[in-house]
């Protein structure tokens, strides 16, 4: 089965040269912050970051292959997913996930629904599988400071693919 890929990120992006990505695991929750793409996006400044919020998470990896391994085909969506650098859920393949084997699990997961989520970064690739994602709701956080974000559609969710998740694209576009 082919996988779809739906494009979460409208509006704001990672660094393109220097991400400086990490993760930390909060509760069931996972938080994935990076500096954000000033150059692209003038609503950010210098030394701003993103934080995405990963809800009732089963798995994570942040795994090597990076811009130049996804362009020589050497990722397991090159050719797949639309572009290099973007954030993405993955749907319509429950498969999706398998393959690469440096995923970190927590102790307890329950078995949910979830969705693959992916981030393509500069020398890095993110995945996580998850209830659902959100953009960290605190001021220290760009992208809930300066895009506009209807607070109905603040989270993804696989429930919300067809509904939600096309209205939260559009609203952290900046509608």
């Amino acid at each position: 089965m082919v996988p779809s890929f739906l494009h979460l990120n409208l509006g704001w992006n990672a660094d393109p040269n220097v991400p400086h990505v990490h993760t930390r695991v909060d509760g069931d929750d996972l938080l994935l912050q990076f500096n954000v793409n000033t150059f692209q996006f003038s609503d950010f400044v210098e030394g701003d970051k993103g934080v995405l919020r990963f809800m009732n998470f089963s798995r994570f990896r942040l795994g090597p292959t990076n811009d130049e391994g996804w362009y020589l085909g050497q990722c397991r969506f090159s050719g797949l997913a639309p572009e290099w650098g973007e954030f993405y859920a993955v749907v319509g393949d429950p498969t999706s996930a398998n393959g690469p084997d440096d995923w970190v699990t927590p102790e307890s997961t329950s078995k949910q629904n979830r969705t693959h989520f992916l981030f393509y970064f500069r020398d890095d690739t993110f995945e996580c599988v998850a209830k659902e994602c959100g953009v960290e709701p605190t001021q220290d956080n760009a992208l809930f400071r300066t895009v506009q974000i209807d607070p109905v559609y603040l989270t993804w969710s696989r429930s919300s693919a067809m509904g939600k998740g096309k209205k939260m694209a559009s609203t952290l576009r900046g509608r």
